[in-house]
């Protein structure tokens, strides 16, 4: 005898939960996935701000962004497509006129590491450095401010018995990633000899830039309310630790960056 149809005891699901349910997985895997990579980015820019701040010698991290999704392809890869530095506080050690770097602003592009993972190259980079008008009066030994016409400059020269002249000076860029102080005039007091002495002395040489990777070049100065921006671009620019590169004693040192390693 056939046996009565019994309904199963299991409920059967409809195409909308099965199509809701796929999809609800796909979004974790991608929400995993996405983890993941920030896990990765997290780590590398970690890197590049320790090894920038052991290069630079710098008293704080700087901030670091490595820009682009997903960043594990690039590693895969053994190249980061953009990398960005803010830095602060750069001391310019072992020089007759040291100046510090305020604050230093970095954009690389394709970064990779060399094969002794000693030094990182990126393709190309742009780079402004604030100098700030107190650390840049401390170069010159004078009171640096800003000017009333843009790309000059403000000093204050103190006379030996207590008279102070005002002088202007037109601001402009040096071989070698230098600050040339040219074409200086006197907008306040009389200038006796001794204070034209003292004024070219401070002016005569170019100030010079430290702590700028190798392939960055100087290409404007701008006046600000604060101080000087330098802008500088480059090509094949080289990132290394400092004192890495004995080899080339007149080269400036840089910061070493962590160029991508195939394992986050």
């Amino acid at each position: 005898m056939r046996q009565p149809h019994r309904p199963s005891t299991y409920p059967r699901l409809s195409r909308r939960a099965i199509v809701a349910g796929a999809v609800l997985l796909a979004l974790i895997l991608v929400a995993l996935a996405v983890m993941v990579d920030r896990v990765a980015a997290a780590r590398v820019e970690a890197r590049t701000a320790e090894a920038f701040q052991d290069g630079m010698d710098t008293a704080q991290r700087p901030a670091v962004h490595v820009r682009g999704f997903p960043v594990l392809t690039q590693l895969a890869d053994g190249t980061l497509r953009h990398v960005d530095i803010t830095a602060h506080d750069i001391p310019a050690q072992g020089a007759d006129r040291p100046l510090p770097v305020t604050d230093l602003s970095v954009r690389l592009d394709d970064v990779r590491r060399s094969d002794d993972d000693h030094e990182a190259h990126a393709r190309s980079a742009e780079a402004v450095a604030h100098l700030s008008y107190t650390d840049v009066s401390d170069a010159l030994g004078l009171e640096i401010s800003r000017g009333v016409r843009p790309g000059e400059v403000r000093a204050a020269v103190l006379l030996p018995l207590g008279d102070q002249v005002t002088v202007t000076t037109s601001v402009s860029v040096a071989a070698g990633n230098r600050i040339a102080f040219n074409d200086f005039r006197v907008t306040g007091g009389s200038l006796p000899a001794v204070g034209e002495e003292l004024l070219t002395r401070a002016f005569e040489e170019p100030l010079q830039l430290r702590n700028i990777p190798t392939g960055l070049h100087l290409r404007t100065i701008t006046t600000t309310a604060t101080g000087l921006d330098a802008r500088f671009t480059g090509s094949s620019v080289t990132f290394r630790p400092d004192g890495a590169d004995e080899a080339e004693p007149a080269q400036p040192s840089a910061a070493g960056v962590a160029a991508p390693s195939p394992t986050p």
